[in-house]
């Protein structure tokens, strides 16, 4: 397939003609994006030099601050690395790669205790010991988190974390737009392309800058809000992919999306996700007859991996002509929801749905790119200065389908190898940056329009759910191919 290199509608719109260049920034790490694995890498290399954040949005505005559930990992005695492996390669329909699966369990005890040192008040039993979670996929309670807000309290003591330490920058409402690569800027030089740094737009000023960087990592997130129904918030466009891709770096399973059994079905509730940890912990879900029909699908029931849940729950709805399911926890004390559950409790309440006393309804949603940039077990890309950790990378964890809180635990694993890879090849780095051309923003103008885009996206978000969603065909996929087109 040919590579496109024009930019997305959305960003050439934020490109004044003509376009202001500012001064250029050097730094020996630029981080792109500020969700668990950009912020991890930050404080990992931070000790070996400068580091420059840049996040589109407000800082904290990421996929990782809406994840409810938690993070996987071998933390009780009961469990192994080969009893958590074989659950990730069973919910990953076999296309995971071993090797990986193998180092992500091995690390994960690590990688959680690392957490912990740098304040994240996950749940505790009142022995002290951490209170591990069931969810769907999985053999063992092994889920470690803050009640329903695991991801927000790791956000909180990330950036904590980094806004103490005097060597990170972090840049907000900066959107990068593109990598700077050699053969970028020398098409007709010879030897292994690298990585130098990114151009990035100040959202607020219209300013592009040039971010010259020793290494860069790409932490750009997913792609979910490319689905007319997502858990994901508005940032999660994948741009980080698109940057990659233009740049010609591999791109592997992408159509493996993950869509999430569970979203809260309410014509307010914009995105809201209703945790996988509810059906861990007991929930029931049932037809409005109140019926329960997992059953029919899978021996494991509720507590099968979400592709078969979310599938199961699409073919419930389109044969019944329903609008929605229910998931029922109702006969759990009421006291044990609101301890357990207390942040999804107060906002269904906001909406009128008392969930220790009524079912709620739920409907799947896009929710996580089990693809992305491929890279190898230390984060590194076929680009060379290039890493990619989190969800815009393809590391082979997941195959076809993630196991419930394996991407949390992915993000830091990797991330932490990523930069133990970094402090061995910045050590190599030249005395001074290269020089870089400024941004050209070639023909691109501010759309006379703004509905034209509106539109555009609109049709792209509405095609994506009806042609290339929970299931597909070969029809509906060609049909997806020429609209796009």
């Amino acid at each position: 397939m040919s590579r496109c290199y024009h930019l997305p509608l959305r960003i050439a719109n934020h490109l004044r003609s003509p376009y202001k260049q500012i001064m250029s920034r050097d730094t020996d790490f630029l981080v792109i994006g500020s969700g668990i694995a950009g912020l991890s890498y930050a404080l990992e290399v931070a000790r070996l030099g400068t580091v420059t954040i840049v996040t589109k949005k407000g800082r904290a505005e990421s996929n990782t601050n809406y994840a409810q559930g938690g993070i996987a990992g071998v933390m009780s005695a009961t469990d192994s690395v080969a009893g958590y492996s074989e659950d990730t390669l069973k919910a990953g329909v076999g296309l995971c790669h071993p090797e990986i699966v193998k180092i992500v369990a091995q690390e994960s005890p690590e990688a959680i205790e690392w957490l912990v040192n740098l304040g994240v008040a996950f749940s505790r039993q009142a022995s002290g010991d951490l209170d591990l979670g069931q969810e769907g996929g999985h053999s063992e309670r092994r889920i470690v988190h803050a009640k329903d807000q695991t991801g927000a309290m790791i956000e909180q003591a990330l950036l904590e974390a980094i806004r103490q330490h005097p060597n990170i920058e972090l840049l907000e409402d900066h959107f990068a737009i593109d990598l700077i690569t050699q053969h970028k800027i020398d098409p007709k030089g010879t030897g292994p392309d690298r990585c130098l740094g990114a151009y990035v737009l100040e959202r607020e000023t219209g300013n592009v800058e040039t971010v010259r960087s020793h290494l860069t990592l790409l932490a750009a997130g997913g792609a979910g809000k490319v689905y007319l129904y997502t858990s994901n918030p508005d940032i999660a466009t994948g741009d980080g992919m698109a940057m990659a891709y233009r740049a010609g770096a591999q791109i592997a399973n992408l159509e493996f999306v993950q869509f999430h059994p569970t979203c809260l079905f309410h014509p307010e509730a914009k995105s809201f996700l209703i945790s996988e940890a509810i059906r861990g912990e007991g929930g029931i879900l049932r037809l409005p007859n109140g019926e329960p029909f997992m059953k029919q699908y899978d021996d494991r029931a509720e507590l099968a991996p979400r592709d078969i849940v979310a599938r199961a729950i699409d073919a419930e709805i389109k044969k019944g002509g329903f609008d929605c399911v229910w998931l029922d926890i109702t006969d759990r004390p009421a006291s044990w929801i609101k301890e357990r559950f207390p942040m999804i409790f107060e906002k269904c309440l906001g909406y009128g749905i008392d969930i220790t006393q009524q079912p709620i309804p739920v409907v799947p949603a896009a929710h996580y790119f089990c693809g992305g940039i491929l890279t190898d077990d230390q984060g590194h890309t076929d680009i060379g200065q290039l890493y990619v950790v989190g969800e815009s990378a393809c590391t082979g964890l997941h195959g076809a389908n993630r196991l419930a809180s394996n991407s949390l635990l992915e993000a830091v694993v990797f991330a932490r190898r990523a930069a133990h890879m970094s402090s061995e090849e910045i050590k190599n780095k030249p005395a001074q940056h290269p020089t870089l051309p400024p941004w050209n923003s070639g023909t691109a103008t501010d759309s006379d329009e703004q509905v034209v885009i509106t539109q555009n996206w609109d049709e792209i978000r509405q095609l994506m759910w009806n042609y290339v969603g929970i299931v597909r065909s070969n029809k509906r996929l060609e049909r997806a191919r020429r609209r796009i087109a």
